[in-house]
């Protein structure tokens, strides 16, 4: 089956890692893009394809601006994946760290790196907009003098040398990545899949102990929450919306909890039922 998958980035980028890794054994057909909203605006302009986002890193925290995107975007979340994230410094052929002088990547990845960049004080790090576009941009042009940290993957699809691996400064650096399409592409992927995760948004009332009703109901059921993330809701002060991550092995006690809760929340929302993943 050949997939149409909308990523933010260029080949060999982590999204595109992670949309590889997701569709193994697929034929693919990755659709770059500039910026998140233009993954969402792609896939409403052809249902037939497929995003992938990152939702969260366990070092920078949550992409805030992501989850309000998926919200107001009318699409579901149908999977997800989680990527360890291995960094490399990498440059035209011929070259060692001393003779770089600059390192361009993305501002969460030169964050992900101080250690090694500190330890190399001559290198002087610049925000860019990709870490696989710094890698292209490095290749297409003939840059000496100038590295990138990305992946592995762009090293060796514009062939670059890597001239040190796994300078992240936390081994334990893992982004988790939604797979996320039209409701019907959502269902035909998850027919005959045993679904054991959800992904919703609520807001509460402005009252005391609201939101320990919802939890206490949820452990109730045997419910687990893995994530919430509070974000402020624009124009009404000092309330929020909640967007929250369950996992449970019992479908029918999940929808029991759903009912449950409603009637102690405002605007719940199901932004997707899909199979959980493990760290890839």
């Amino acid at each position: 089956m050949k997939r149409k998958i909308a990523i933010q980035g260029v080949a060999g980028s982590f999204h595109d890692i992670a949309a590889k890794n997701y569709f193994k054994g697929d034929e693919q057909e990755i659709i770059p893009c500039d910026s998140f909203k233009d993954v969402f605006a792609t896939i409403k302009k052809d249902n037939s394809v497929i995003g992938v986002i990152a939702i969260e890193n366990t070092i920078a925290g949550s992409l805030l601006p992501n989850h309000n995107l998926l919200k107001d975007s009318g699409l579901r979340v149908m999977g997800e994946i989680k990527l360890r994230i291995e960094h490399n410094l990498v440059c035209l052929k011929g070259q060692t760290i001393e003779d770089v002088h600059d390192v361009y990547s993305h501002p969460i990845a030169l964050m992900q790196c101080e250690d090694f960049l500190a330890q190399h004080p001559h290198l002087s790090a610049v925000e860019s907009d990709d870490t696989a576009q710094s890698a292209k941009r490095i290749a297409e042009n003939k840059i000496m003098g100038r590295a990138a940290i990305c992946g592995k993957l762009a090293a060796e699809i514009y062939g670059l040398e890597i001239l040190a691996s796994g300078i992240e400064t936390n081994k334990r650096n893992f982004t988790r990545f939604l797979i996320i399409g039209d409701p019907w592409t959502a269902d035909e992927h998850l027919k005959g899949k045993t679904i054991d995760k959800s992904s919703m948004v609520f807001a509460l009332p402005h009252e005391e102990g609201s939101l320990a009703k919802v939890l206490s109901i949820l452990s109730y059921y045997k419910i687990n929450l893995t994530k919430i993330q509070s974000l402020p809701i624009i124009g009404r002060e000092w309330e929020y919306l909640f967007y929250v991550n369950l996992t449970f092995d019992n479908y029918l006690s999940y929808s029991q909890s759903l009912d449950a809760i409603r009637p102690f929340t405002k605007d719940l929302r199901i932004l997707g039922e899909y199979v959980g993943s493990k760290e890839q």
